[in-house]
């Protein structure tokens, strides 16, 4: 005896609903003999009479009332389950969680939960900001899928992809004489006062060395823990800074002045994760869009509205 397939069931439903074959065959918008050839089959390879033919009506005959009744439930089950599929495809009760570099978080990360949400509206994004040393516990322990960092982080738990390399940048308050240069060097910079992040942060580091890399060892007139802090810093007047260009990547950046600098300096974004860990199709299709946001960035050529 064969088994019967999703067709037959949608088949016989159907005409156990109209009544006809006929009726049948507009309910599901295919052709009346491609029903009764269903129905026949199934009747033979079941060895079993569906339905009795009266007054030119499809009636179900009474030895096949129980087959009938798991006919609507599994057609019930599968309206849940097409239900189901539609709201996962919308991202309808899911909840994607990461978590970000403060410098990347500020303007990269809202432009790529942008283009999530345009795939999957009913997406719950659930986003924190980490610092480095936070990396490691955030994803061990499982609080979130996968961390967007500036630094890679090395751990043998733990697995760091290369999304994108950047620029580090000059800022300088818009009314500051050197914002009058299309170009600063870091010799300009060292000369004024200066805002940084600990050179002991892989981030302040990263920061401070093209000032190392030509002999330079500027004096800091203040400091902060994030890149905001200190593009805020510069915005009131503070100080002068470099900053990596994911920090300054709005095109509209009021007080602010940006510039290349004269000598070459790089950071790099990465995605780390659990080593082996298989992400959810959210977390790769965020990281595939923090990729697309960085690297958008990174193609711009000077700052060309400053």
């Amino acid at each position: 005896m064969s088994e019967l397939t999703l067709r037959q069931v949608e088949a016989i439903r159907a005409v156990m609903l109209a009544g006809t074959i006929q009726g049948a065959a507009r309910l599901l918008n295919v052709s009346p003999p491609g029903i009764s050839r269903i129905v026949r089959h199934t009747e033979d390879s079941l060895g079993i009479r569906l339905f009795e033919r009266k007054a030119g009506l499809f009636v179900p005959s009474p030895e096949a009332t129980s087959i009938f009744e798991l006919v609507h439930q599994v057609h019930r089950q599968m309206e849940n389950l097409n239900t189901a599929v539609a709201s996962l495809r919308k991202g309808s009760d899911v909840r994607l969680t990461f978590a970000c570099a403060p410098s990347i978080a500020q303007f990269i990360a809202a432009r790529a939960a942008r283009r999530i949400r345009q795939r999957f509206p009913d997406l719950y994004i659930d986003m924190n900001i980490l610092k480095i040393e936070e990396t490691t516990d955030y994803l061990l322990l499982e609080r979130g899928e996968f961390v967007i960092m500036s630094s890679a982080v090395e751990n043998p738990a733990l697995e760091s992809v290369k999304l994108a390399e950047g620029r580090l940048v000059a800022i300088v308050p818009d009314n500051h004489p050197l914002a009058k240069k299309e170009v600063i060097s870091v010799h300009d910079l060292a000369k004024e006062d200066l805002v940084g992040v600990d050179s002991g942060d892989p981030y302040g580091a990263t920061l401070a060395r093209p000032f190392a890399q030509h002999g330079l060892s500027p004096t800091y007139a203040m400091r902060g823990r994030f890149a905001q802090t200190v593009v805020s810093f510069v915005r009131h007047g503070l100080g002068v800074a470099v900053i990596d260009e994911f920090s300054v990547a709005e095109v509209y950046m009021p007080g602010i002045a940006r510039r290349p600098l004269a000598e070459a300096a790089s950071i790099s974004a990465f995605a780390v994760s659990r080593k082996g860990s298989q992400l959810s199709s959210f977390a790769e299709l965020a990281i595939a869009q923090f990729r697309r946001e960085l690297l958008k960035t990174t193609s711009r050529q000077g700052f060309e509205t400053d």
